[in-house]
């Protein structure tokens, strides 16, 4: 009798652990499907609060751990040596192990409440201090499996990725109680199932209501251009001026459809102080003479210093220049950080807009996107390099930032998509850019400013949840159990 029962305990870890890790593995990763990450936790959270605790803790690390495996292969593409991959999804899969045994515990003392909002404060007070320590941001939050549920994607309006990372992790933890009560105390079972789907009912009917609402401003034409012919970055002198002239081309072209703005990749060549005129005329010729705002990303050298730069040139104007803020470590560990932001009146006689310039990975980062927010930017311009396999997932983070902070955006990237989005996260516009020997992109796309309420408070959400896992874990100091009414 007791080896046929732990026979059946070992089948249900098991199945729990190879549930939430498939649901995991294809919920997450490059190419997430994102109705299996509302209920990935549910197999490992259910079998939790019926085992003991070393095996629940032990049953969720492996389940993450396992999940991440979606992942191996990216960071073996990269360069990276399989410790990375260890050490940084085997920390997900602890933090993960111990946010359920947080939920365990707290349920095991008839906190049922306390319980139900354990797990998802824990989770995104994690991403959200690790955002705020890690060289890649915001980057693997949760959060991104969800770009393509439009409705939900809006509570980053107010919430920003920890908002919409807790009501993920809220929706898994109140449907693991409900059926772990719903045998013995089916009345609290329905009130934590009955609270779980009114949360998630209100957050869709918001972003129902926002997804019908239209963004501010008139349309302006936007053209992307990107060539994945030369994988490297142009040389100075002779390598640089031809490529841009190649760039210049299409740049021409597509102002000559009506194009207003058009954006190439990032880095694309070495340009070196002072001899920086010769590609400065190059785009400037076709910005004078077309009326079109031109965006190229350069790896600009003056004396010791090395910036990752977007060159901006607009009609009749001084070329500016703004300078990437957040490098790709280790590949990128040649630049200076830039330190400043980069806005400017949309061309033309009384338009109203201002636009402003990005590059690539500063877009994993709540930062600087807020700022432009914050400043009235309605069109967002960004060169980017992906790395082909991570189009999607890399490139399509920046997109939350246009929910976040009421602005269009406009991203064009080599190794990945040309994309056109709105403020709501819509992709109006978006092609690979190894479709073509020069690839192009011509679209038209709100680009007037909505004001959002985390524009405004920033990571209200964030300290929120790292108040209310400290409260909750005050539910742990020893002393008298709780009541067990819920």
């Amino acid at each position: 009798m007791e080896s046929g029962n732990k026979l059946r305990e070992l089948m249900a870890a098991v199945a729990a652990i190879a549930a939430t890790a498939l649901l995991v593995f294809f919920g997450n990763g490059l190419e997430p499907r994102w109705p299996l990450a509302w209920f990935a936790p549910v197999p490992v959270l259910v079998y939790a609060l019926g085992s003991s605790a070393w095996r629940a803790g032990l049953a969720a690390f492996l389940a993450m751990l396992l999940g991440c495996l979606n992942f191996w292969s990216y960071l073996a593409l990269l360069g990276a040596p399989h410790i990375v991959w260890l050490a940084d999804f085997g920390l997900n899969a602890l933090v993960f192990a111990l946010g359920v045994l947080l939920l365990r515990a707290l349920g095991r003392r008839g906190a049922v409440w306390a319980a139900w909002l354990a797990l998802p404060a824990w989770w995104v007070s994690f991403e959200f201090v690790r955002n705020l320590l890690w060289p890649h941001g915001s980057g693997g939050s949760i959060a991104y499996t969800q770009l393509n549920f439009l409705p939900f994607l809006q509570l980053a309006s107010l919430a920003g990725p920890w908002g919409m990372g807790f009501v993920l992790m809220l929706f898994s933890a109140g449907l693991a109680l409900g059926i772990h009560l719903w045998g013995s105390e089916r009345g609290r079972a329905v009130r934590v199932l009955g609270a779980t789907l009114g949360v998630v009912g209100a957050v869709l009917i918001f972003g129902a209501v926002r997804l019908g609402g239209r963004q501010a401003g008139p349309e302006v034409r936007v053209g992307l251009v990107a060539s994945d012919v030369s994988h490297g970055i142009a040389g100075p002198g002779a390598p640089a001026l031809g490529l841009f002239e190649q760039y210049a081309e299409q740049a021409q072209e597509l102002a000559a459809r009506g194009g207003q703005v058009v954006v190439m990749p990032e880095d694309l060549a070495v340009i070196v102080d002072p001899n920086t005129a010769g590609v400065d005329a190059i785009f400037q010729r076709v910005a004078d003479s077309t009326g079109a705002v031109l965006v190229i990303g350069t790896n600009h050298v003056s004396g010791a210093i090395r910036h990752n730069e977007a060159r901006i040139f607009t009609p009749n104007s001084a070329v500016r220049g703004y300078s990437k803020e957040h490098l790709l470590p280790p590949f990128e560990n040649v630049f200076t950080p830039g330190t400043s932001r980069v806005s400017f009146a949309a061309p033309g006689k009384d338009t109203g807009q201002t636009w402003g310039a990005a590059i690539c990975k500063d877009l994993d980062f709540t930062n600087p996107a807020r700022d432009y927010g914050r400043a009235g930017v309605g069109l967002l311009l960004a060169p980017a390099w992906d790395f082909q396999v991570d189009a999607f997932w890399h490139g399509h983070e920046a997109v939350m930032r246009t929910v976040e902070d009421g602005f269009s955006l406009v991203r064009s990237a080599r190794g990945g998509f040309m994309t056109v989005a709105d403020d709501r996260g819509r992709v109006l516009a978006e092609a690979r850019s190894n479709s073509a020997p020069f690839a192009t992109v011509l679209a038209s796309v709100p680009a007037g400013h909505d004001g959002t309420l985390f524009q405004m408070w920033g990571d209200w959400f964030g300290w929120c949840a790292v108040v209310l896992l400290v409260s909750l874990l005050l539910w742990l100091v020893p002393g008298p159990r709780r009541p067990a009414a819920a």
